[in-house]
């Protein structure tokens, strides 16, 4: 049975995570986990994240409604960071951009590649 003891986290007890759209492939958002996180995602199938700014748990689309269903947790090779692959309902990123990669630096400029969503 896994134990999310068994990972590594950084000193403050948390590990990042990288959330994915199980079906595009697109990398949707990073945000970051500590072991009560990862179990908590893993026994109901929401993604739980841990809020440094809070000091709190947070279930993704709890407010909003854009929600992140769990399909597979993956660990990398050194255990000290996170794949989520999830099924994203709405936007992931809060600024209500599919994904909170939307600015790409292009020949040493920033230039925003994805406008909000509709609605």
């Amino acid at each position: 049975m896994f134990d999310p003891a068994s990972l590594k986290y950084d000193a403050n007890g948390l590990i990042p995570a990288i959330a994915q759209d199980v079906a595009s492939g697109e990398v949707l958002m990073m945000a970051w986990m500590n072991a009560e996180a990862v179990a908590r995602s893993l026994e109901s199938g929401r993604v739980t994240y841990w809020s440094r700014s809070r000091a709190a748990f947070w279930v993704k689309g709890e407010s909003s409604g854009h929600v992140q269903e769990l399909v597979e947790l993956r660990v990398d090779c050194d255990r000290d960071c996170l794949l989520v692959l999830v099924r994203q309902t709405g936007p992931a990123c809060h600024t209500n951009r599919r994904s909170c990669f939307y600015t790409a630096i292009r020949e040493g400029a920033e230039v925003v590649i994805a406008e909000p969503m509709a609605g």
